[in-house]
């Protein structure tokens, strides 16, 4: 609220940008995560190869998913601290 006028800030259009910026790559990284947890672990069984000495499905389940994960983890830290500074929010170290 501003102090002065005491009536809520509207938001900037740059406010407006890094809240789109945002959403966007949030929206991909769950289409990512739900496309490796659901669809890749529902057609894993039909995919019946040795992928590293082990069954594609079990590669999938305990080793390939929680790759992706942190991956996506990594990814939404490095973009975000980029997209911070871009937008000049990024905390001061």
């Amino acid at each position: 609220m501003c102090a002065q006028e005491g009536r809520p800030m509207e938001p900037s259009d740059k406010h407006h940008a890094y809240w789109r910026a945002n959403l966007r790559v949030t929206g991909l990284l769950v289409f990512v995560w739900f496309f490796v947890t659901f669809v890749i672990g529902w057609f894993a069984r039909d995919l019946d190869f040795n992928f590293f000495g082990w069954p594609f499905s079990f590669w999938v389940a305990a080793q390939g998913a929680l790759v992706v994960y942190v991956l996506i983890i990594g990814f939404y830290a490095w973009y975000m601290g980029r997209l911070d500074r871009r937008h000049g929010v990024a905390d001061e170290e």
